[in-house]
């Protein structure tokens, strides 16, 4: 993640929890906004659109970096495999919403359900999953999750759409 700071100087994390946080930090600042808003909005349109292309690349990513190496120390597998399907039921509830008319309470419904999720997900690899992976990692795998994280987010999130289904399509 780059971050410019008041001093004008740029900051990447390098540490790959560091990294991943960086991100979840900027997931929730959107979900606040998102939050904040009315109706078909072009700011709706919008911060659905950057939260979506987001997370779907953020996620991918770090099944690829985080996750392929955590299946394989077999102390981390259940939690890894935990993770991994919150992803896909989470991608679920982005596309349900994607479907929903930005107009009606049944999107602000739709929208609560996935906050909570993702926030209930996020703060789960935070608190619990991040500390217990911590010990198993070596140098190597840290490198390597490092240099495959950025660059498979840059490459999903080029590939990654909000993909507004019809309704009875979305739960499929």
């Amino acid at each position: 993640m780059v971050q410019i700071h008041s001093t004008g100087v740029r900051h990447v994390s390098h540490d790959i929890f560091a990294r991943l946080k960086e991100d979840h930090e900027s997931h929730r600042a959107i979900l606040d906004k998102l939050a904040e808003t009315h109706g078909e909005s072009n700011e709706r349109k919008e911060l659905l659109e950057q939260f979506t292309k987001e997370v779907k690349s953020h996620a991918a990513a770090e099944e690829q970096a985080l996750y392929s190496t955590m299946l394989r120390k077999p102390p981390t597998t259940d939690m890894t495999r935990h993770s991994v399907a919150e992803h896909h039921e989470l991608n679920e509830l982005l596309n349900d919403l994607a479907a929903q008319d930005m107009s009606t309470s049944a999107w602000m419904a739709a929208f609560k359900k996935l906050d909570h999720d993702y926030r209930h997900h996020i703060n789960e690899e935070e608190e619990d999953h991040f500390p217990e992976f911590e010990p198993y990692l070596t140098d190597e795998d840290r490198e390597h999750m490092r240099s495959v994280f950025d660059r498979r987010k840059a490459e999903e999130k080029d590939e990654a759409e909000v993909t507004p289904e019809k309704m009875e399509d979305a739960k499929e």
